[in-house]
């Protein structure tokens, strides 16, 4: 059975996005995004919110931006490679390719997905992943701390949930970011 990753990066005070709705200090540098795509290769599926979809459309086309370094160029490769899928209520089209909307959150459409599929998949967009994680379908986060602190905005985990974490593994990056690899202890 495929495992369900929630990854995202976030402030060290555990938020993806500050209170302005910016992210710009959460930018992975070339070591970091080099370590993402590793763990990024065997990901079959992307399950996003309307929003971190619409963000993520930048690897749509990242590949025509002159002078990416390697590993924008690979990971471009790699977004472009994986299915798609966004639940919204309100987006009417997508524009990349393996792409399909979902209205409607189904926690057994997920759980379907996962023991049909030979690839992980990941839970991407705090709002889509807390659903996730809320129904107790997520097997793995993969937390990506950046040495700032911003005070407040969108959390990366979701309130009202609790969940016993086993730290599986961590890295540090020249950046001062950390990564976080945890189960939970029920999964």
């Amino acid at each position: 059975m495929a495992k369900l990753i929630y990854s995202a990066i976030a402030s060290a005070d555990g938020y993806t996005e500050d209170a302005a709705g910016s992210f710009e200090w959460a930018a992975p540098g070339e070591d970091l995004l080099r370590f993402v795509n590793d763990l990024e290769r065997p990901v079959g599926t992307y399950l996003y919110g309307r929003r971190m979809y619409e963000t993520m459309l930048y690897w749509e086309t990242a590949h025509a931006v002159p002078g990416q370094p390697s590993s924008v160029r690979e990971f471009t490769g790699i977004w472009q490679a994986a299915d798609k899928i966004v639940f919204s209520k309100t987006l009417e089209s997508v524009s990349s390719a393996r792409t399909r909307i979902e209205r409607d959150f189904d926690p057994g459409m997920v759980r379907q997905l996962k023991s049909a599929t030979g690839h992980d998949l990941t839970v991407g967009g705090a709002d889509l992943a807390g659903q996730a994680i809320t129904a107790g379908l997520v097997d793995e986060l993969q937390l990506f701390l950046v040495p700032i602190v911003v005070g407040g905005g969108k959390r990366a985990l979701p309130n009202g949930v609790r969940s016993d974490l086993e730290l599986l593994d961590t890295q540090r990056f020249a950046s001062g970011a950390v990564y976080l690899r945890y189960r939970p202890r029920s999964a």
